[in-house]
């Protein structure tokens, strides 16, 4: 036995404690689980795209409520945006490396949930 040897554990990375009002990963969770923020993520997680194809591949999305989504998740660094100096100005919109890192558990729930509705639900939308 070692006399006076005191074990602390090794310094890791900040764990933010999302349950507590002042979390600043709170917001970014709540974001990203926001009624539209979740569509665009996933809307995104195959291709780039412009604004009005992704309001088109949204349906239901108002844009107001697609603008004001995406500016949101282009403060988290979820989301990318380029402008093309054109008349008018094209703008297309991506995911970021965080964004593609969430994309994949948000693509593996969607992708399970509608495997497990299968055919059943594509009968309802037909």
């Amino acid at each position: 036995m070692t006399e006076g040897l005191q074990l602390v554990p090794a310094e890791t990375t900040r764990r933010y404690d999302v349950f507590h009002t002042d979390c600043p990963a709170r917001n970014v969770v709540d974001h990203v689980t926001s009624r539209w923020g979740i569509w665009v993520l996933i809307a995104l997680r195959n291709t780039d795209l412009r604004f009005h194809e992704l309001r088109n591949s949204i349906h239901g999305i108002s844009e107001k409520m697609l603008a004001q989504t995406l500016r949101t998740l282009i403060q988290d660094e979820l989301i990318w945006r380029e402008v093309e100096p054109t008349t008018p100005p094209q703008v297309t919109y991506g995911l970021t490396e965080f964004g593609k890192e969430l994309g994949v558990p948000l693509t593996s729930l969607f992708d399970r949930i509608t495997d497990r509705l299968g055919s059943r639900a594509a009968e309802d939308i037909a």
